[in-house]
């Protein structure tokens, strides 16, 4: 049961969804210097509900020593933080024209997620 597909159209009257593309890591390339450059699928336009961190999760990206500008976003669907095991994960979102890093994954379900992303400086 989608319980996030089911509450998201109330959550929408407070906190209308956005658009946004994700942007699946495949892995990554060897530059000739033997420098490891992530690669990046095609971006998939998808909505999401952005929001601010809980107190529980401001408490959970201390613990992991997290810095930057953080949200969380609710989206139908998978994506990854880092996970060396399966090799998933690296995973991007691009909202507002801005980059986000997927850098936790607290909520995963068969058919939606909640992510916590870091805003991606980009030089």
């Amino acid at each position: 049961m989608n319980l996030h597909g089911i509450v998201s159209g109330a959550i929408g009257a407070v906190n209308p969804p956005i658009d946004a593309q994700a942007i699946q890591a495949t892995g990554y390339t060897t530059s000739p210097s033997g420098k490891q450059v992530p690669s990046y699928g095609t971006p998939v336009p998808l909505t999401v509900q952005k929001q601010e961190l809980s107190f529980k999760d401001l408490q959970h990206v201390d613990g992991l020593n997290l810095q930057g500008q953080l949200c969380s976003v609710y989206l139908n669907g998978q994506i990854y933080g880092v996970d060396r095991g399966t090799a998933k994960g690296g995973d991007k979102f691009v909202i507002g024209g801005q980059t986000w890093l997927v850098v936790a994954v607290p909520e995963q379900w068969p058919d939606w997620c909640r992510v916590i992303l870091c805003l991606q400086v980009v030089p």
